[in-house]
């Protein structure tokens, strides 16, 4: 999908650059080494660009212009939680939802290109006050989530594995909306990603709260 957009604009002054939040380096290797991107992957173990931008799942995104003025502050890139609808033990969705889902991703993709060709005339931009005021501003209590953070990442890489378990319990306890801090401590399926019977838990504890907030976009599912 990003490839593929990638290949269509990258003519344009257009770049993408992919990051994957994962505190094991070799989490998110063999992903990337089989889509093999054309554009810059990396790998983000300290979460620093989560921390900067006030990015607390995957997939998410910010639009930043040539200037380096973000026009559309961090939000999920086309994402919809149609696989909530997924039946467990066939590990398929509802046509509806499916087709909600496939159609979040074109259309959001869609605006992305709509705003490379028409740069500041494209309708899917936010001015300086609409974007300052969609920007979630960290609290005290996300701020410590970090430092703990942090310090569970240093105590993983010096084999300190049940201190840094306990940092990051705490980390994600602080900031329990940050499912990518949470992602690192958590319990691992059998691909390696942390899906688990505890994801699917702590999706069901949601309720009627968004594990993708809808994102501001004319076509985007609600």
């Amino acid at each position: 999908m990003w490839q593929k957009l990638y290949d269509e604009l990258k003519d344009q002054n257009f770049i993408i650059i992919a990051v994957a939040m994962d505190s094991e380096a070799d989490a998110a290797r063999p992903w990337i080494e089989v889509a093999a991107p054309d554009y810059p992957a990396l790998i983000d173990r300290d979460h620093r660009v989560a921390e900067l931008y006030n990015m607390v799942n995957v997939p998410q995104a910010v639009w930043i212009d040539e200037t380096g003025t973000i026009v559309r502050p961090a939000e999920n890139a086309g994402a919809y939680e149609g696989f909530r609808a997924m039946d467990l033990e066939t590990w398929t969705m509802p046509d509806d939802e499916l087709a909600t889902t496939i159609n979040a991703q074109a259309t959001y993709i869609a605006a992305v290109g709509d705003w490379v060709r028409l740069g500041a005339e494209s309708g899917h931009l936010f001015d300086a006050d609409q974007a300052r005021a969609r920007t979630a501003t960290a609290s005290n209590e996300s701020a410590q989530a970090h430092c703990h953070f942090h310090l569970g990442q240093y105590l993983l890489r010096h084999g300190r594995e049940t201190e840094a378990h306990e940092h990051l319990a705490e980390a994600s306890r602080l900031h329990p909306t940050s499912w990518s801090i949470w992602r690192q401590a958590a319990e691992k399926n059998e691909t390696g990603l942390a899906a688990s019977a505890e994801f699917w838990d702590r999706v069901k504890a949601l309720g009627d709260d968004h594990y993708y907030p809808p994102v501001e976009l004319a076509g985007m599912p609600k």
